[in-house]
């Protein structure tokens, strides 16, 4: 066991100095391009971030479908990376990884956040439920923790231990305990995460009074506005000096900065990733994801929520 340790803590000393430029330099990727163009804002605290919201890609329309936002606080050292859209624009449809029909009900085969976006023709998505077994790799036989729900199919149950965001077929969408959830006849999709970090404009004293979630991680999460119809999406980088992880409390105050009133921590650490489809049809994330403690090497998760075009 302790040669065990000494061989993962090398290994870990040997992808520092490897990627090392990688962690200093600035991660952060603007999909809007041309005059668009602009760099992250940059706020002295998460209680003073502003978001200037920008189409994503080149978008002409008077109206775009997705907004794009990123930051950087000094205290702490965060870099974010959010996306705002309305749930009922026509021209966007939400996708959830859907079952897998050779595998047990609950498994689904492990992606790469990327991978699905590019799978699913999505113009981005972000990772969502936690999950059993940790890798790299895709195509490996994934258990989903918590509820997740696929164009009406349900794809794992409800945990009552976690909490989950909820898109019903009327065109709502809510983020509720998985406890409470009951009949789900009438939920088109669903994904869940670990537990709310926003109830109604203020942080949960689950979250405030508990030291456990004081811990810094990199974070992936979701929020919800307007009575449900506005969805904000958001990760937040960790383990690298340009930025040093969210606590819980702090991910629910950038979620009510960036405009959400309800807000959903989903699976994190190495699993956070959000990525987009750019202008010239790449698709690339936009955060820096660190599995393993490997700067730019993204973890096969099992879950993802995309937006997808319409038209």
């Amino acid at each position: 066991m302790i040669v065990g340790r000494f061989l993962k803590a090398k290994m870990r000393r040997i992808a520092l100095i490897v990627f090392l430029p990688l962690f200093f330099a600035c991660v952060s990727m603007s999909p809007v391009l041309g005059e668009r163009e602009t760099r992250p804002g940059v706020f002295s605290a998460i209680e003073n971030v502003s978001p200037l919201w920008q189409p994503l890609a080149a978008d002409s329309e008077e109206k775009p479908a997705i907004l794009y936002f990123a930051g950087i606080t000094k205290e702490p050292r965060l870099e974010f990376w959010a996306l705002k859209a309305e749930l009922g624009d026509p021209r966007l449809r939400l996708v959830i990884s859907g079952p897998e029909k050779d595998l047990p009900f609950g498994s689904v085969y492990s992606t790469h956040v990327t991978g699905f976006v590019k799978t699913k023709n999505c113009l981005a998505g972000i990772n969502t439920n936690p999950f059993d077994k940790v890798s790299a790799k895709e195509g490996e036989e994934r258990k989903i923790a918590g509820l997740s729900v696929s164009d009406g199919v349900i794809v794992s149950p409800a945990d009552p231990a976690f909490d989950a965001i909820v898109f019903y077929r009327d065109g709502g969408a809510a983020i509720v305990s998985q406890a409470e959830i009951g009949d789900l006849q009438n939920v088109e999709n669903a994904a869940g995460g670990f537990g709310m970090v926003l109830k109604e404009g203020r942080i949960p004293e689950r979250v405030r009074e508990s030291q456990r979630y004081l811990r810094r991680h990199p974070r992936s999460a979701a929020g919800l506005s307007n009575g449900g119809k506005t969805l904000f999406l958001l990760v937040v980088d960790g383990r690298r000096p340009g930025s040093a992880g969210a606590t819980e409390a702090e991910l629910g105050l950038l979620l009510k900065q960036l405009g959400a009133e309800w807000g959903l921590n989903f699976d994190g650490g190495g699993s956070s990733v959000l990525a987009l489809r750019f202008p010239d049809g790449r698709v690339r994330a936009v955060n820096m994801p660190i599995h393993n403690y490997i700067p730019g090497w993204e973890r096969g998760v099992a879950s993802c929520l995309g937006l997808k075009s319409n038209t």
